[in-house]
């Protein structure tokens, strides 16, 4: 017989456990089933708190996103604070790689427009006008979910596998480097780069060349 908790049980503490099963599994492995068995407590309680599987990943995924916003800088100059917080979300999504898929799925709950408003007030305090302000807070944030997203989701492919990311890129580096040079230059060029690339410095070098290019629009 399971032994059932004798505490009371939060939303807080569903959300954490939620949490740990979405790390440890992804989304398939978040079930009520799972959570109560966790948890040590029925259905009933759980439901007390939550809705649904819907309205508790939501509840997750604010968690992670609220972190992010608590943790970033918010009295630094505008165009440190919005790298913090684009490496604030890299950074997250990597270590709760379900984040980025929940952010898409559901627009229109708190996380992303959280993620919106501290992007959009950040770049509209750099003095960036009218449509493209709208136009630049919706380029940063694809920048910034989509390259986190991919990110994430490679690391758990390889880490599902045998392979390792050094093996994986020095592999894809040597095919890169076979490639005939005159049909692609770029490629052939980038190959020497690929293997010894760091995911980091790169999202971050592209969050760069991003308030490189906005600051021609003021």
């Amino acid at each position: 017989m399971t032994k059932r908790r004798t505490d009371g049980l939060s939303k807080e503490l569903i959300v954490k456990a939620a949490k740990k099963l979405l790390d440890d599994g992804g989304e398939a492995a978040l079930t009520f089933r799972a959570l109560t068995t966790h948890l040590a407590t029925g259905y009933g309680a759980i439901y007390h708190h939550v809705a649904n599987k819907s309205d508790l990943l939501a509840a997750a995924t604010d968690d992670v996103i609220a972190d992010v916003m608590t943790g970033a800088v918010v009295d630094a100059e505008p165009r440190e604070a919005l790298r913090t917080v684009a490496l604030g979300l890299f950074d997250a999504i990597d270590a709760h790689p379900w984040v980025g898929a929940q952010l898409s799925r559901e627009p229109w709950r708190p996380a992303l427009l959280e993620v919106y408003e501290r992007i959009g007030g950040l770049l509209d305090a750099l003095g960036v006008p009218g449509q493209a302000l709208f136009d630049a807070a919706g380029a940063l944030v694809n920048y910034v979910l989509g390259v986190a997203g991919q990110n994430a989701a490679n690391a758990r492919l390889l880490t599902s596998g045998e392979e390792d990311r050094t093996a994986f890129l020095g592999k894809v580096a040597a095919q890169w480097a076979d490639l005939d040079p005159e049909k692609y230059p770029f490629v052939h060029k980038a190959s020497a780069q690929l293997r010894e690339h760091d995911d980091r410095e790169q999202f971050l070098a592209g969050v760069d060349i991003f308030l490189a290019g906005i600051a021609t629009l003021r």
